[in-house]
């Protein structure tokens, strides 16, 4: 809240906002990414070495590190320019992103799965498979919000748990929403741009099988060796058992349905329409979509019985930690996406020509690693659009004389957002629910011993296949 009163003073200052000129990144140092390194580390290392500290004051953490970005920044360049870019990251980027997060959390934890699944290795691989299918159709985060309870409350009565979450992360969290544009939002942001919806679908899917069937396979081998440990399973389960498997809180399915189709509503609805606000055009789809979100939030709300949510242990908690991180994020990124959008003339200039053969084609599989590279630390929303017009930009193109390219940066980005947990969106706000349950989860770099040690060969091998 302290980062948006000083937004809207520098907004108050500067009337004529509209006419301020963009950010360019070429101009800029490396050292404009400080407040971005700043906030990552701080998510990694502060939990490990002050978690009390922490756990109350995360927001004032990244409330400070936007402020180290934001003010040095508006004394060098501006308080007009400064304006329009935290203008352009609220309306443009962050207010659409957490709404559309806040829907889904809202929805998906108004519906409890009657009944206790006891957390079998064939029943925890069965629920991972469900999801990825799932998340490809529902989002990675509606996916997610919908099963990560009952998959904690299955497993309740289980001494190792954090290996059920982390595999969830890599499978329903991340790989399983690359097969279309309601899967993950790299992907969307390509079907605004042109790309047709079933394309990901018809040219990805070998690498998505493959990589999902693996890391099935992987993980019941492990969970299978976890539950025939001595003194695995706990004597007593803590959640009692219940006569039938069913559902409460059903009405949130339709309302999940109306998420989805709010979604495509925006993408496909082309409109005239934009409203200018201090320099930020915000088409009327969006805005349609948004105010859409909104009222089903409420409407979630409003007709779900409160009993569901007390047995579903819902809380605000997670979605607030989600909600003050990213927006740090979102803040601290802007000069971090300029420099890379400035291309071979910026300071990451090396990054964007690594991606490019001696002859001038597109290397696919610098492409995936470069993209994906980013994705794990970086928004993998805009990561995917950078690399999507280093490649051209075009389309048309892309989805037929450069489909290994389009291929190889929509799979980076979804993939690779697996890598850490703030490479994609429900990665966090999974850790905080199942922090929030009692499961003790790796720290950011724990978590990235799990991540590199699993899934880097995993990649090493579609690189090998799909994208010499």
């Amino acid at each position: 809240m302290r980062t948006l009163r000083w937004g809207l003073a520098l907004l108050a200052a500067c009337p004529g906002l509209a006419l301020a000129a963009d950010l360019d990144g070429s101009q800029l140092s490396v050292l404009w990414g400080v407040p971005f390194a700043g906030i990552l580390l701080s998510i990694a290392i502060l939990p490990l070495v002050a978690p009390l500290f922490w756990h109350h004051h995360f927001g004032k953490v990244a409330a400070a590190w936007s402020l180290v970005f934001l003010l040095p920044f508006a004394a060098v360049f501006g308080p007009g320019l400064a304006a329009v870019n935290f203008v352009h990251a609220l309306l443009a980027e962050y207010i659409p992103f957490i709404i559309l997060l806040t829907a889904l959390f809202t929805v998906a934890g108004g519906i409890y799965i009657r009944g206790n699944l006891h957390g079998s290795p064939g029943l925890n691989t069965a629920i991972l498979a469900i999801g990825a299918v799932l998340a490809s159709f529902m989002g990675t985060t509606g996916a997610s919000m919908l099963l990560i309870r009952p998959l904690i409350r299955a497993n309740d009565n289980r001494r190792h748990k954090a290996h059920v979450i982390i595999f969830f992360i890599f499978i329903v969290s991340n790989a399983g929403g690359s097969l279309t544009p309601l899967g993950d939002p790299p992907l969307f942001l390509g079907f605004l741009k042109g790309v047709d919806f079933f394309w990901t679908l018809s040219h990805i899917f070998p690498e998505t099988l493959f990589l999902v069937g693996v890391l099935l396979a992987l993980f019941y081998a492990m969970d299978n060796w976890y539950y025939h440990r001595r003194e695995e399973v706990l004597p007593v389960d803590p959640t009692p058992d219940s006569k039938r498997i069913g559902f409460e809180g059903a009405v949130n399915f339709w309302l999940l349905g109306a998420v989805v189709g709010l979604v495509l509503l925006s993408g496909f609805w082309k409109s005239s329409v934009t409203f200018n606000i201090a320099g930020t055009d915000v088409g009327l789809p969006g805005v349609v979509r948004d105010i859409g979100l909104i009222i089903v939030t409420f409407i979630s709300l409003r007709i779900t019985p409160a009993a569901v949510h007390d047995r579903n242990q819902f809380s605000w908690a997670p979605m607030q930690e989600v909600a003050k991180l990213f927006a740090g994020i979102f803040l601290t990124i802007i000069p971090v996406i300029a420099m890379l959008k400035a291309g071979v003339h910026g300071p990451f200039g090396a990054v964007v020509a690594a991606v490019t053969r001696p002859d001038g084609s597109p290397d696919p599989a610098m492409y995936f690693w470069a993209t994906g590279a980013l994705s794990s630390f970086l928004d993998n929303a805009p990561t995917y659009l950078v690399f999507f017009n280093t490649a051209g930009g075009d389309p048309a193109v892309l989805m037929s004389t450069l489909a290994p390219t389009l291929a190889a940066i929509s799979a980076g980005a979804v993939f690779m957002g697996a890598n850490t947990y703030i490479g994609n969106a429900p990665n966090l706000m999974v850790k905080a629910i199942a922090e929030d349950r009692g499961v003790k989860m790796p720290s950011f770099f724990g978590y990235m011993l799990w991540s590199c040690g699993i899934l880097l060969p995993l990649f090493v091998i579609i690189t090998l296949i799909w994208f010499r």
